[in-house]
């Protein structure tokens, strides 16, 4: 198993390079593609602050029970609102069934979702 820093490193560095890749997406008007590279960052970002309390999660449960237990925890609503915004982001992917207004929204909530995840860092 890697050590606690390199994975919270790891999947920092990736969260970041996803949002990145989301906007260039965005720009081309793939927002099928848009789409999936936000959910991937929505979803790096609950694994960098489940790493850096020990925790691994390997799992869509397992990323939506840390963030049922970060709502709690913060009695922060919001933060599983915008989670389902990002999973709804995911499901864009499969389906492409989202207009691009709905995923620039979704951008916008990703965004808003890491930087509440980051304050924990």
């Amino acid at each position: 198993m890697k050590g606690l820093g390199e994975r919270v490193e790891r999947y920092l560095g990736l969260a970041h390079k996803y949002l990145k890749e989301s906007e260039g997406f965005i720009g081309k008007g793939d927002y099928v593609q848009a789409s999936e590279k936000l959910w991937g960052a929505a979803a790096e970002m609950v694994k960098v602050v489940a790493a850096k309390r020990g925790v691994e999660l390997k799992t869509h449960g397992d990323l939506w029970r840390f963030v049922a237990s970060l709502h709690s925890e913060l009695k922060d609503p919001e933060l599983s609102k915008l989670f389902l915004q990002a999973n709804y982001l995911h499901q864009n992917f499969y389906e492409g069934i989202l207009p691009a207004e709905a995923v620039i929204a979704g951008e916008e909530a990703v965004k808003q979702f890491i930087n509440k995840l980051e304050k924990l860092l």
